[in-house]
C-alpha cells in the first residue's frame, strides 16, 4: 500500500534573510560618510532595512510553519486510515469465516436429522443459512473495498460483537475509569458489532489518557437515526495532566464508521468530552 511521504519543513527564509542583512553590513562598510548628516541618514536606512528583511523573515518563517503542521496533520490523518483499513481488512478475514463456518456447520448438522423432525428441522437449518448469507453478504459489500496488505502478518482473532462490550468496559474500569454502562437489548450485524467495540475502546481510552481517572458513560441504544452509541465523560480530575496520543485515534474511528455507512461527531461537552456515533443497521431490538 503507497503512502505519501511524511512532510518536511526546508526554509530558506532566515538563510536568505542573514545573506542581506551581511550584504548590507558590508556595503555599509565600503562607504564613505563623511558628515554627520549623512551618517546619520544612512543609519537610519540600515536600520529600517534590516528590520525590514527581519519582519518579512518572521511572518515568512511563521506561514511556512503553518503550512507545515497543516501538512503534518493530514499526513497523520491519513496514516491513522490506512491503519483502521488494515484493521477492517482482518475484521473482513474473520466475518467471512464465521458466516462460512455456520453455514457449513448448521447444514451439516441438518442433514444427518432423520425421523418425523427431520423436514422441520432442515426448514429451520435453511433459514438459518439464508439469513447467515445475507449477512455475510451484506458486510462483504460494505468492507470488499478495503485491501489488506501482503505484508501484513498480524495474527487473526476472532470477531468482536456486542457481547465483548462489557469486558471492553471492565477493561477501562480496572485502569480506574468509573463507567456507567447502558446498553439495550440489540441484534445488530457483525460489521456494526465490530464497529460499535472499536468506538467504545478508543473513546474510553482517550478519556484516560485526557481526563484521567473521571466519571464517563457509555449509552447505546436505537432510535429513528439507527443505532446510536454515546461516550461522554465529565471531564479531567483535579491535578490530572494529560497524557495526549498522536491526535489520529478519531480519524481512524471517522473511517471505520463511514465504511458502515454511518457518521461520527466529536468534541468538548461542558467540562468533559463526548464522542457520538450513529449506525445504520437493519438489525431489530
Amino acid at each position: 500500500m503507497e503512502t505519501t511521504a511524511r512532510p518536511v519543513l526546508r526554509s530558506r527564509v532566515w538563510p536568505l534573510a542573514g545573506g542581506l542583512v551581511g550584504a548590507l553590513v558590508l556595503v555599509l562598510a565600503t562607504l564613505g560618510v563623511d558628515r554627520p548628516v549623512t551618517a546619520l541618514v544612512v543609519l537610519l536606512v540600515a536600520t529600517a532595512t534590516t528590520a525590514g528583511v527581519l519582519a518579512w523573515a518572521l511572518v515568512r518563517s511563521r506561514r511556512e510553519r503553518r503550512a507545515y503542521e497543516d501538512d503534518l496533520t493530514a499526513w497523520a490523518a491519513e496514516r491513522a486510515a490506512q491503519a483502521e483499513r488494515l484493521r477492517i481488512a482482518r475484521d473482513l478475514h474473520d466475518l467471512a469465516s464465521h458466516g462460512l463456518g455456520l453455514i457449513t456447520v448448521r447444514a451439516a448438522a441438518a442433514r444427518t436429522v432423520s425421523g418425523p423432525d427431520g423436514e422441520a428441522e432442515r426448514a429451520r437449518a435453511l433459514a438459518d443459512i439464508e439469513r447467515a448469507g445475507r449477512d455475510a453478504t451484506t458486510e462483504l459489500r460494505r468492507m470488499l473495498t478495503v485491501l489488506r496488505s501482503p505484508g501484513d502478518d498480524a495474527p487473526l482473532r476472532p470477531a468482536e460483537t456486542l457481547d465483548d462490550l462489557p469486558h471492553i468496559v471492565e477493561s477501562a474500569r480496572s485502569a480506574g475509569l468509573d463507567v456507567t454502562f447502558d446498553v439495550e437489548d440489540l441484534t445488530v450485524s457483525a460489521g456494526v458489532g465490530l464497529g460499535v467495540c472499536a468506538v467504545v475502546r478508543e473513546a474510553l481510552a482517550n478519556v484516560l489518557r485526557h481526563a484521567g481517572p473521571t466519571r464517563a458513560q457509555v449509552v447505546l441504544g436505537r432510535d429513528a437515526a439507527g443505532l446510536r452509541l454515546v461516550v461522554e465523560d465529565e471531564g479531567p480530575v483535579a491535578g490530572w495532566v494529560p497524557h495526549p496520543g498522536a491526535g489520529v485515534g478519531l480519524a481512524g474511528l471517522r473511517e471505520r464508521v463511514a465504511t458502515l455507512g454511518g457518521s461520527l461527531a466529536s468534541g468538548p461537552c461542558g467540562r468533559g468530552f463526548r464522542v457520538e456515533a450513529v449506525l445504520p443497521d437493519g438489525g431489530r431490538s
